[in-house]
Protein backbone atom coordinates (compact mmCIF):
# COMPACT_ATOMS: atom_id res chain seq x y z
CA UNK A 1 0.00 0.00 0.00
CA UNK A 2 3.09 2.27 -0.44
CA UNK A 3 2.31 5.30 -2.18
CA UNK A 4 6.10 5.32 -3.47
CA UNK A 5 7.81 2.41 -3.22
CA UNK A 6 11.40 1.83 -1.94
CA UNK A 7 14.31 2.52 -4.02
CA UNK A 8 12.78 4.87 -6.40
CA UNK A 9 15.11 7.22 -7.85
CA UNK A 10 13.72 9.99 -9.92
CA UNK A 11 16.77 12.26 -10.91
CA UNK A 12 15.27 15.77 -9.24
CA UNK A 13 18.99 17.32 -9.64
CA UNK A 14 19.41 16.13 -13.26
CA UNK A 15 15.97 18.01 -13.93
CA UNK A 16 17.02 21.56 -11.94
CA UNK A 17 18.13 23.31 -14.53
CA UNK A 18 14.61 23.00 -16.88
CA UNK A 19 13.06 23.76 -13.33
CA UNK A 20 14.73 26.90 -12.90
CA UNK A 21 13.63 27.74 -15.81
CA UNK A 22 9.80 27.29 -15.45
CA UNK A 23 10.38 28.48 -12.49
CA UNK A 24 11.65 32.21 -13.32
CA UNK A 25 9.35 32.34 -16.08
CA UNK A 26 6.52 32.24 -13.66
CA UNK A 27 7.80 35.09 -11.48
CA UNK A 28 8.43 37.04 -14.48
CA UNK A 29 4.65 36.70 -15.33
CA UNK A 30 3.67 37.41 -12.37
CA UNK A 31 6.40 40.99 -11.74
CA UNK A 32 4.72 41.45 -15.75
CA UNK A 33 1.69 41.02 -14.45
CA UNK A 34 1.26 43.26 -10.90
CA UNK A 35 2.99 46.29 -13.00
CA UNK A 36 0.68 46.30 -16.00
CA UNK A 37 -1.92 45.85 -13.67
CA UNK A 38 -0.60 48.96 -11.86
CA UNK A 39 -0.13 47.34 -8.75
CA UNK A 40 -2.11 44.69 -6.64
CA UNK A 41 -5.89 45.20 -7.22
CA UNK A 42 -7.12 46.23 -3.88
CA UNK A 43 -9.77 45.78 -1.91
CA UNK A 44 -11.80 48.06 0.41
CA UNK A 45 -9.76 46.85 3.37
CA UNK A 46 -6.86 48.43 1.96
CA UNK A 47 -7.98 51.05 -0.67
CA UNK A 48 -10.39 53.02 1.47
CA UNK A 49 -13.65 53.01 0.65
CA UNK A 50 -17.77 51.48 1.36
CA UNK A 51 -18.78 48.26 0.82
CA UNK A 52 -22.11 47.27 1.05
CA UNK A 53 -23.91 43.28 1.16
CA UNK A 54 -27.17 43.78 0.19
CA UNK A 55 -29.70 40.53 -0.08
CA UNK A 56 -33.25 40.82 -2.74
CA UNK A 57 -35.78 39.03 -2.87
CA UNK A 58 -35.38 37.57 -6.27
CA UNK A 59 -32.51 38.04 -8.49
CA UNK A 60 -32.39 41.38 -10.01
CA UNK A 61 -29.82 41.62 -13.19
CA UNK A 62 -26.62 43.62 -12.24
CA UNK A 63 -27.64 46.16 -14.61
CA UNK A 64 -30.48 47.14 -13.18
CA UNK A 65 -28.37 47.63 -9.52
CA UNK A 66 -25.85 49.71 -11.40
CA UNK A 67 -28.67 52.32 -13.28
CA UNK A 68 -30.31 52.35 -10.05
CA UNK A 69 -26.98 53.75 -8.01
CA UNK A 70 -26.36 55.94 -11.36
CA UNK A 71 -29.33 57.96 -11.06
CA UNK A 72 -28.10 59.21 -7.64
CA UNK A 73 -24.85 60.02 -9.34
CA UNK A 74 -22.96 56.91 -8.13
CA UNK A 75 -20.90 56.38 -11.09
CA UNK A 76 -17.99 54.16 -10.20
CA UNK A 77 -19.32 51.42 -8.62
CA UNK A 78 -18.28 47.59 -8.56
CA UNK A 79 -21.28 45.20 -8.08
CA UNK A 80 -20.28 41.74 -7.66
CA UNK A 81 -22.66 38.75 -7.50
CA UNK A 82 -22.32 36.71 -3.79
CA UNK A 83 -24.68 34.20 -4.76
CA UNK A 84 -28.14 33.53 -2.13
CA UNK A 85 -30.39 30.51 -2.25
CA UNK A 86 -33.47 30.15 -3.54
CA UNK A 87 -35.40 32.71 -5.13
CA UNK A 88 -33.17 35.34 -3.09
CA UNK A 89 -29.92 36.89 -4.64
CA UNK A 90 -27.05 38.87 -2.23
CA UNK A 91 -25.06 41.36 -4.18
CA UNK A 92 -21.69 43.34 -2.90
CA UNK A 93 -21.54 46.86 -3.31
CA UNK A 94 -18.20 48.44 -3.25
CA UNK A 95 -17.55 52.28 -4.04
CA UNK A 96 -14.10 54.11 -4.18
CA UNK A 97 -13.50 57.37 -1.69
CA UNK A 98 -14.96 60.23 -2.83
CA UNK A 99 -15.12 64.15 -1.05
CA UNK A 100 -18.33 63.14 0.86
CA UNK A 101 -18.35 61.63 4.53
CA UNK A 102 -18.16 57.77 4.50
CA UNK A 103 -21.04 57.13 6.58
CA UNK A 104 -23.02 59.09 4.93
CA UNK A 105 -22.57 57.73 1.54
CA UNK A 106 -23.09 54.00 2.81
CA UNK A 107 -26.66 55.65 3.68
CA UNK A 108 -26.91 56.94 0.79
CA UNK A 109 -26.50 53.79 -1.36
CA UNK A 110 -28.64 52.03 0.79
CA UNK A 111 -31.71 55.12 0.60
CA UNK A 112 -30.97 54.58 -3.48
CA UNK A 113 -31.44 50.55 -3.95
CA UNK A 114 -34.60 50.44 -1.56
CA UNK A 115 -36.20 53.71 -3.63
CA UNK A 116 -35.82 51.44 -6.69
CA UNK A 117 -36.79 48.35 -5.79
CA UNK A 118 -38.64 48.97 -2.49
CA UNK A 119 -37.76 48.79 1.02
CA UNK A 120 -39.67 45.19 1.59
CA UNK A 121 -37.51 43.58 -1.07
CA UNK A 122 -34.13 44.90 0.01
CA UNK A 123 -32.12 43.84 2.69
CA UNK A 124 -28.44 45.66 3.79
CA UNK A 125 -26.69 42.52 5.54
CA UNK A 126 -23.56 44.11 6.04
CA UNK A 127 -21.89 48.09 6.01
CA UNK A 128 -18.26 48.52 5.68
CA UNK A 129 -16.73 51.45 5.78
CA UNK A 130 -12.70 52.11 5.82
CA UNK A 131 -10.98 55.52 5.76
CA UNK A 132 -8.24 56.34 3.40
CA UNK A 133 -5.64 56.56 5.95
CA UNK A 134 -6.97 53.34 7.93
CA UNK A 135 -6.46 51.46 4.81
CA UNK A 136 -3.56 52.53 3.79
CA UNK A 137 -1.94 51.61 7.68
CA UNK A 138 -3.33 47.90 6.46
CA UNK A 139 -1.94 47.87 3.66
CA UNK A 140 1.46 49.01 4.70
CA UNK A 141 0.90 46.16 7.97
CA UNK A 142 0.14 43.32 5.80
CA UNK A 143 3.15 43.61 3.24
CA UNK A 144 5.18 43.91 6.31
CA UNK A 145 3.76 40.84 8.31
CA UNK A 146 4.21 38.78 4.86
CA UNK A 147 7.97 39.80 4.17
CA UNK A 148 9.13 39.28 7.77
CA UNK A 149 6.91 36.52 8.37
CA UNK A 150 9.34 35.07 5.06
CA UNK A 151 12.45 36.89 6.82
CA UNK A 152 11.84 34.30 10.08
CA UNK A 153 11.23 31.43 8.68
CA UNK A 154 14.44 31.17 6.82
CA UNK A 155 16.15 32.31 9.95
CA UNK A 156 14.55 29.83 11.69
CA UNK A 157 16.10 27.06 9.37
CA UNK A 158 19.04 29.12 9.21
CA UNK A 159 19.13 28.52 12.82
CA UNK A 160 17.89 24.45 13.01
CA UNK A 161 20.17 23.87 10.29
CA UNK A 162 22.83 25.73 8.23
CA UNK A 163 23.09 28.85 6.17
CA UNK A 164 23.24 27.38 3.02
CA UNK A 165 19.48 25.83 4.29
CA UNK A 166 18.40 29.53 5.36
CA UNK A 167 19.12 30.87 1.94
CA UNK A 168 17.21 28.55 0.46
CA UNK A 169 13.78 28.63 2.33
CA UNK A 170 13.69 32.27 2.07
CA UNK A 171 13.66 32.53 -1.82
CA UNK A 172 11.66 29.15 -1.80
CA UNK A 173 9.31 31.29 0.47
CA UNK A 174 9.28 34.40 -1.74
CA UNK A 175 9.29 32.77 -4.58
CA UNK A 176 6.36 30.97 -3.50
CA UNK A 177 4.78 34.56 -2.41
CA UNK A 178 5.22 36.34 -5.53
CA UNK A 179 4.04 33.75 -7.61
CA UNK A 180 0.70 33.24 -5.50
CA UNK A 181 0.27 37.18 -5.80
CA UNK A 182 0.79 38.02 -9.63
CA UNK A 183 -1.81 34.41 -10.04
CA UNK A 184 -4.00 36.88 -8.18
CA UNK A 185 -2.97 39.21 -10.28
CA UNK A 186 -3.59 37.92 -13.41
CA UNK A 187 -7.00 36.91 -12.95
CA UNK A 188 -8.09 40.06 -11.01
CA UNK A 189 -8.62 38.93 -7.78
CA UNK A 190 -9.24 41.58 -5.01
CA UNK A 191 -6.79 42.08 -2.39
CA UNK A 192 -8.20 42.21 1.03
CA UNK A 193 -6.88 40.64 4.88
CA UNK A 194 -8.12 37.04 3.69
CA UNK A 195 -5.68 36.94 0.58
CA UNK A 196 -3.35 38.22 3.13
CA UNK A 197 -3.99 35.27 5.28
CA UNK A 198 -3.67 32.83 2.52
CA UNK A 199 -0.38 34.33 1.75
CA UNK A 200 0.69 33.76 5.37
CA UNK A 201 -0.53 30.34 5.31
CA UNK A 202 1.07 30.02 2.14
CA UNK A 203 4.75 30.42 3.69
CA UNK A 204 4.08 27.94 6.98
CA UNK A 205 2.78 25.25 4.62
CA UNK A 206 5.76 25.79 2.33
CA UNK A 207 8.31 26.32 4.80
CA UNK A 208 7.23 22.88 6.71
CA UNK A 209 7.92 21.12 3.68
CA UNK A 210 11.74 22.86 3.63
CA UNK A 211 12.10 21.81 6.74
CA UNK A 212 11.08 17.75 6.19
CA UNK A 213 13.18 17.79 2.59
CA UNK A 214 16.02 19.55 4.64
CA UNK A 215 16.17 17.30 7.46
CA UNK A 216 16.13 14.30 5.24
CA UNK A 217 19.53 15.69 3.79
CA UNK A 218 21.30 17.09 6.60
CA UNK A 219 20.63 13.05 8.06
CA UNK A 220 21.75 11.97 4.71
CA UNK A 221 25.08 13.92 4.84
CA UNK A 222 25.95 12.43 8.12
CA UNK A 223 25.19 9.61 7.12
CA UNK A 224 27.02 9.08 3.65
CA UNK A 225 30.09 11.59 3.99
CA UNK A 226 31.57 9.91 0.63
CA UNK A 227 28.27 10.65 -1.40
CA UNK A 228 28.66 13.79 -3.09
CA UNK A 229 25.96 16.15 -2.31
CA UNK A 230 24.12 15.75 -5.44
CA UNK A 231 23.49 12.59 -4.70
CA UNK A 232 22.43 12.48 -1.13
CA UNK A 233 20.16 15.60 -2.09
CA UNK A 234 18.56 13.53 -4.82
CA UNK A 235 18.27 10.54 -2.75
CA UNK A 236 16.45 12.55 0.35
CA UNK A 237 14.00 14.27 -2.06
CA UNK A 238 12.68 10.78 -2.98
CA UNK A 239 13.10 9.55 0.24
CA UNK A 240 10.58 12.36 1.13
CA UNK A 241 8.49 12.10 -1.91
CA UNK A 242 5.21 10.05 -0.67
CA UNK A 243 4.70 12.25 2.04
CA UNK A 244 4.99 15.32 0.22
CA UNK A 245 2.67 14.00 -2.09
CA UNK A 246 0.53 12.83 0.35
CA UNK A 247 0.56 15.68 2.58
CA UNK A 248 0.03 18.37 -0.52
CA UNK A 249 -2.56 16.11 -2.31
CA UNK A 250 -4.74 15.97 0.63
CA UNK A 251 -4.67 19.67 1.26
CA UNK A 252 -5.49 20.44 -2.15
CA UNK A 253 -8.80 18.34 -2.48
CA UNK A 254 -9.77 20.35 0.93
CA UNK A 255 -9.38 23.71 -0.98
CA UNK A 256 -10.80 22.20 -4.51
CA UNK A 257 -13.84 21.22 -1.99
CA UNK A 258 -13.99 25.12 -0.97
CA UNK A 259 -12.99 26.70 -3.91
CA UNK A 260 -15.87 25.10 -6.06
CA UNK A 261 -18.20 24.61 -2.97
CA UNK A 262 -17.60 27.39 -0.84
CA UNK A 263 -19.06 30.35 -2.83
CA UNK A 264 -17.17 33.68 -3.36
CA UNK A 265 -17.07 34.87 0.10
CA UNK A 266 -13.71 32.23 0.36
CA UNK A 267 -13.24 31.92 -3.08
CA UNK A 268 -10.37 34.25 -3.73
CA UNK A 269 -8.82 32.61 -0.11
CA UNK A 270 -8.82 29.10 -1.85
CA UNK A 271 -7.72 30.24 -4.84
CA UNK A 272 -4.30 31.93 -3.72
CA UNK A 273 -3.98 28.68 -1.46
CA UNK A 274 -4.16 26.06 -4.38
CA UNK A 275 -1.54 27.89 -6.34
CA UNK A 276 0.25 28.43 -3.67
CA UNK A 277 0.56 24.89 -2.56
CA UNK A 278 1.31 23.92 -5.85
CA UNK A 279 4.08 26.40 -5.55
CA UNK A 280 5.74 25.34 -2.35
CA UNK A 281 5.88 22.05 -3.25
CA UNK A 282 7.82 22.68 -5.88
CA UNK A 283 9.76 25.67 -4.46
CA UNK A 284 10.95 22.86 -1.48
CA UNK A 285 12.33 20.17 -4.64
CA UNK A 286 13.49 22.40 -7.27
CA UNK A 287 14.31 26.32 -5.32
CA UNK A 288 15.39 25.54 -1.78
CA UNK A 289 17.56 22.24 -3.04
CA UNK A 290 19.94 23.66 -6.02
CA UNK A 291 20.73 26.59 -2.84
CA UNK A 292 22.01 23.96 -1.00
CA UNK A 293 23.73 22.36 -3.58
CA UNK A 294 25.12 25.26 -5.30
CA UNK A 295 25.57 27.12 -2.02
CA UNK A 296 29.07 25.89 -0.54
CA UNK A 297 30.64 26.01 -4.00
CA UNK A 298 29.91 29.90 -4.39
CA UNK A 299 30.97 30.42 -0.74
CA UNK A 300 34.47 28.83 -1.51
Amino acid sequence: MEFIKPGTNFDFVGNMRRALFVSLSLVALSIISLIAHGGPNYGVDFSGGTLIQARFKGKPPIGDIRKALETQGFGDVTIQDFGGGGSQGEFLIRLPITGEETASLGAKVAEAIKAKFGADQVEILREEMVGPRIGRELRQRALLSVVFATLMMGAYIWFRFDVRFGVGAAVALAHDVIIAAGALSLLNYEFDLTIVAALLTIVGFSVNDTVIVSDRIRENMRRSRRDSLASIINRSINETLSRTILTTGTAILVLLALFFLGGNVINGFAFALLVGFFVGTFSSVFIAAPIVLYFPERRR
